[in-house]
C-alpha cells in the first residue's frame, strides 16, 4: 500500500476544499504604485501559483491609502486598485487551478514607513510621509511621532472601509480572505495592552480590546457569504510581559470561531521592538498546538518552517492542519514539488512542465502519461 502524506491530503477551509495542506504565505513586495498591483505581482504571484501549493494568498492589502505600510504597498480602496487586482488574478486564473487567498490589512501606527531597502523607518510629514491612526497615541518607537489615536468617526470609517474592500474581493472572485490581526498592525494594535490604553468601549478590557476586530470579522464575513472562506492571521503572543498573550489569544479564537471563522493561522510578535523572540526552527508550532487544542477549526502554523518532513510532522502529529511558508517558498519556489518526492505526495503542475522531471524521479504529478511524436 502506498505512503500517503497528510501534508498531501485535502483540507476544507469552510466551503473552500484545497488539494493540499501547504499555503503560501502572504508576503509584503513593496512594488505597487498608488496601491496598484504591478507587472512584478503578476510575475511573482504566477511564479507561486504553479508552485503546487494547496492556496495562494495576496499579501497585506491595505483597504485605506493611509492604512499602507509604505508607499509601495497594495490597496483594495479604489476603482483603479480593484482594476489592477483583476488584471492580476486574471494572469493567475489563466495558468493555475491553485485557489485564491488575499490579507486585508490596515497598518496602523507602523503606516508611512519607508520600504525594508531603505530602512523601514517612519516618514514624517515634513518629508511626504502622512498621518498614522492606532487605537492610541503611543509611538512604536521612542524616536518617532506618535500616532493620531482614533476617535469613534475614525473607527466607523475604518469598519466601513474594511466591509468595502471585501466587496472589491467578492466581486475579483477570490475563494479567501485573511484578515491581517498580527505582526503589529490596526488590529493587532487595538488587542494588545500594549498599543491599546483607551478607556472606552474599545480599550480596557479583553472583550473591549477584541470589539474592533470581531466587528471587523463580522462585516467582512457578512459580505463574503457562504461560498468563500473568511480567517484571520494572529499573533499569539507579543513576547512581552503584560502583552497580548497565548490565554488571550485562546479567547479571541474561540469568539471568532463561534461567528464563523473558516481557518487562523497563527503567528506571533511585531508588536513592539522590545520583544524577545527565541528563534528557532518551528518556533511559533506550539502556539498553533495549542488553539487546535481548543477550537474545532482548521489551524495553520507558520515559522521558519522549511523542511518537508518537518512540515509532515506538524501535520502527521495534528499540531496544526497546515503550514504557511514565506521565505521557504521564495528561495525555493518548487518547494512543494520536493516535498511531495520526497513524501509519497502528489501535486498540479502545468503540462508545459510534466516532462521536466529527470529520469528516475518520482511521479509527483500523479498518473501522468506523456508520449513524444
Amino acid at each position: 500500500m502506498a505512503h500517503c502524506s497528510a501534508l498531501f491530503s485535502p483540507i476544507s477551509l469552510g466551503p473552500v476544499v484545497l488539494p493540499n495542506r501547504i499555503m503560501v504565505s502572504p508576503m509584503c513586495q513593496y512594488s505597487a504604485r498608488d496601491g496598484n498591483a504591478t507587472d512584478w505581482h503578476v510575475v511573482h504571484l504566477g511564479a507561486l501559483a504553479i508552485s503546487g501549493a494547496g492556496l495562494l494568498c495576496v499579501e497585506a492589502t491595505a483597504v485605506l491609502p493611509e492604512g499602507r505600510i509604505t508607499y509601495g504597498c497594495l490597496g483594495l480602496y479604489s476603482d483603479d486598485n480593484e482594476k489592477a487586482l483583476h488584471r492580476m488574478v486574471q494572469a493567475i486564473r489563466a495558468v493555475s487551478p491553485i485557489p485564491l487567498a488575499i490579507q486585508l490589512a490596515h497598518a496602523g501606527r507602523k503606516a508611512s514607513s519607508r520600504v525594508p531597502w531603505e530602512g523601514g523607518t517612519l516618514i514624517d510629514a515634513a518629508q511626504g510621509g502622512w498621518q498614522p491612526h492606532a487605537p492610541s497615541a503611543i509611538a512604536l518607537k521612542p524616536e518617532e511621532a506618535a500616532p493620531k489615536a482614533m476617535d469613534r468617526a475614525d473607527i466607523d470609517h475604518v469598519i466601513a472601509a474594511f466591509r468595502q474592500a471585501a466587496k472589491r474581493v467578492k466581486r475579483l472572485g477570490f475563494e479567501a480572505v485573511e484578515l491581517h490581526a498580527a505582526h503589529g498592525y490596526l488590529l493587532h494594535e487595538f488587542l494588545s495592552p500594549l498599543a491599546n490604553r483607551r478607556s472606552d468601549e474599545y480599550g480596557g478590557s479583553l472583550d473591549n480590546r477584541m470589539r474592533l476586530p470581531l466587528q471587523i470579522f463580522k462585516a467582512v464575513h457578512e459580505v463574503m457569504g457562504p461560498d468563500a472562506a473568511v480567517g484571520v492571521r494572529l499573533s499569539a503572543t507579543d513576547w512581552i510581559e503584560g502583552g497580548w498573550d497565548i490565554e488571550q489569544s485562546v479567547v479571541l479564537c474561540r469568539q471568532l470561531e463561534s461567528l464563523g471563522c473558516a481557518f487562523l493561522d497563527i503567528s506571533s510578535g511585531g508588536l513592539s521592538p522590545r520583544q524577545k523572540i527565541p528563534l528557532a526552527a518551528g518556533y511559533q508550532v506550539p502556539f498553533a498546538e495549542r488553539i487546535k487544542r481548543e477550537v474545532g477549526i482548521p489551524v495553520i502554523s507558520v515559522g521558519l518552517i522549511t523542511d518537508p518532513k518537518q512540515a509532515e510532522e506538524i501535520v502527521a502529529s495534528g499540531q496544526a492542519d497546515m503550514v504557511a511558508l514565506a521565505r521557504a517558498i521564495l528561495n525555493d519556489p518548487r518547494w512543494p514539488w520536493r516535498a511531495a518526492a520526497e513524501l509519497g505526495g502528489t501535486v498540479t503542475a502545468p503540462h508545459q512542465y510534466w516532462r521536466c522531471l529527470p529520469q528516475g524521479h518520482p511521479p509527483i504529478f500523479g498518473d501522468v502519461k506523456i508520449g513524444q511524436r
